[in-house]
């Protein structure tokens, strides 16, 4: 096993202010389905060293890989057993060090998850738990209750699992009685800790200084806004249809107050290692004023803005969000840091085109009502990017969207594995459509994503014409798309700039101006004039001087 940290890109600090994450693009690897070096199904850490190449040419900064810790893979990896170690579907540690060296080798860094909030049930903590005694120091490191009811038969509240059914499973103990309860807020495998037990606190500092003395850049903090839960553990049932992951609920375990500690104390661990170190949270709140209370200078570095993800595709709510962000991340001395897909939602080239409301974590699927309607969805899908990537800020994109990959919607129930269809009795579909293994090569077996064709979720049939190296060869496929606008906007500085609104375009056009470069959006139905001006890069081709429906453009304007 290699011990030798390795060097990373940010081997000294930058000054204040122009850290690299503030304008970083950062690329979610999300492993199970990135690329299979050896055949099994699973993607796996040499197969992402292998295309780190692909990576470079698309011109990102970084990379975020989802979890590859040891885990049962009941939640796909966020499920974990062992926090410092690799799964044998992943590989090694010694393939960890030897993916981060020739990433940092390309001058990419790497961002590793973390999932704070909960292990697997497999953990060797939450084993002991089980074979220990009520209030014994084993239990109190998970949130383990006694049950409401005259002999304990109830939960201790009605609380309910974001995965669909009761937060709550009750434990038998040794001697085959029914005994205490523990609290999961996902899966019954995934039980939650207890962030108020100071050795839980200790453990999770050492876990982060494992991964930093290996090199790593920085984290992405899973369920950031969890963690700490109301004292009382008070009665609370989620709005009907209401985001899973709590982005429009006030709950008791949602955004407490006592998760600020937490990162202050994670801030000052990452603050003993040389260079940029960086934490991202992942923290589904209401408004972008509560999302920027997650960057303040001494907590974390970067917060992922879901109400900008789940802002519909309309001009006026698309300029709120954006102005509120520029000004409420900014006022803690963050940047904003914009994402439209990830693991957990509905891809956008196909959530933009949905004609039904679908919440956050339900998903969709053949059964679903306002299926998307595909042309429509990568039309909108390409400008929404277009527009993304002009704003200032750090930016996330999520692995195949450079492809245009819309959501799978036609999986067989019997090939999925969400914990969110199981729980939820089908009634959910869950989030496989956004995670099926992604096309490297059209006439390849798999598409390219494995040597053998294996897959651990089905590829459908269109991936033929969306592989990369198909898109590679065509000036006006979404991978061309992608690398013009990283190349423009690392060589404009856009994500160092500042925005100002432009006027004058219409109710349904965003029209504004960042440094020496002009962006408009037409989010409406009809074509907009567009001033005379060299274009950098369109997400469509242009009508001569005008603007298409569902097209943005940055140009270049004589000054």
């Amino acid at each position: 096993m290699s011990t030798v940290a390795q060097t990373s890109p940010a081997a000294a600090p930058s000054r204040p202010g122009a850290e690299w994450w503030r304008t970083a693009v950062i690329y979610q690897i999300y492993p199970r389905s990135f690329a299979d070096s050896n055949g099994d199904g699973i993607g796996d850490l040499p197969g992402i060293t292998a295309h780190l190449g692909d990576l470079e040419q698309l011109g990102v900064d970084a990379i975020w890989l989802s979890p590859f810790y040891s885990s049962p893979q009941r939640d796909a990896g966020y499920d974990v057993a062992d926090y410092c170690d690799v799964d044998p579907l992943f590989g090694t540690l010694d393939d960890f060090d030897r993916m981060l060296a020739a990433a940092h080798a390309r001058s990419i860094r790497v961002i590793v998850d973390l999932v704070p909030n909960h292990s697997s049930d497999q953990h060797v903590w939450f084993q002991a738990a089980l074979a220990a005694a009520p209030g014994s120091p084993e239990r109190g490191r998970y949130m383990f209750r006694d049950g409401a009811g005259e002999h304990g038969e109830l939960p201790p509240n009605n609380w309910e699992s974001v995965f669909g059914g009761p937060a709550w499973t009750r434990t038998t103990e040794p001697d085959g009685t029914p005994g205490q309860w523990y609290l999961h807020l996902f899966d019954s495998s995934q039980p939650d800790f207890d962030w108020s037990n100071p050795e839980v606190q200790a453990e999770f500092r050492g876990i982060l200084r494992f991964w930093l003395d290996r090199g790593v850049d920085g984290f992405r903090v899973d369920v950031a806004h969890g963690l700490v839960k109301t004292d009382g553990l008070p009665d609370h049932l989620p709005e009907v249809d209401a985001d899973s992951m709590g982005g429009q609920d006030e709950a008791p375990y949602w955004g407490q107050e006592g998760v600020h500690e937490i990162y202050r104390d994670w801030n000052r661990v990452l603050a003993e290692y040389d260079g940029d170190r960086a934490l991202c949270a992942e923290a589904w709140l209401p408004t972008v004023d509560r999302t920027a209370m997650w960057v303040r200078s001494d907590e974390m570095h970067q917060a992922f803005n879901f109400p900008y993800l789940m802002t519909q595709w309309h001009a006026p709510e698309l300029r709120e969000v954006i102005s509120e962000s520029l000004r409420a991340f900014p006022a803690v001395g963050a940047p904003a840091t914009w994402v439209l897909s990830n693991h957990d939602v509905v891809r956008h080239a196909s959530r933009l085109a949905l004609t039904a409301e679908n919440p956050q974590g339900h998903g969709i699927g053949p059964l679903s009502v306002g299926k998307p309607i595909p042309e429509v969805g990568l039309r909108r899908g390409r400008a929404a990017t277009t527009l993304m990537l002009a704003l200032p800020g750090s930016a996330y994109l999520y692995q195949g969207e450079e492809l245009g990959l819309p959501e799978v919607v036609e999986l067989d129930d019997d090939v999925r594995q969400d914990p969110t269809w199981f729980r939820t009795d089908g009634e959910r579909y869950g989030r496989d459509g956004c995670r099926v293994p992604i096309p490297w090569t059209a006439d390849a077996p798999g598409y390219g994503f494995s040597p053998t064709g294996a897959s651990w979720l089905p590829q459908p049939d269109e991936w033929a014409r969306l592989a990369r190296d198909v898109e590679a060869a065509d000036p006006d496929s979404t991978l061309s798309l992608y690398r013009a606008l990283l190349a423009a906007r690392r060589a404009l500085g856009l994500g160092a700039g500042a925005l100002e609104w432009l006027d004058g375009y219409g109710d349904d056009v965003i029209a504004f101006r960042n440094g020496d470069v002009v962006v408009i959006a037409n989010v409406g139905a009809d074509a907009v004039a567009l001033p005379s001006g060299d274009v950098l890069v369109s997400s469509a081709p242009l009508d001569g001087a005008s603007l298409p429906a569902d097209t943005t453009v940055w140009l270049s304007l004589p000054k």
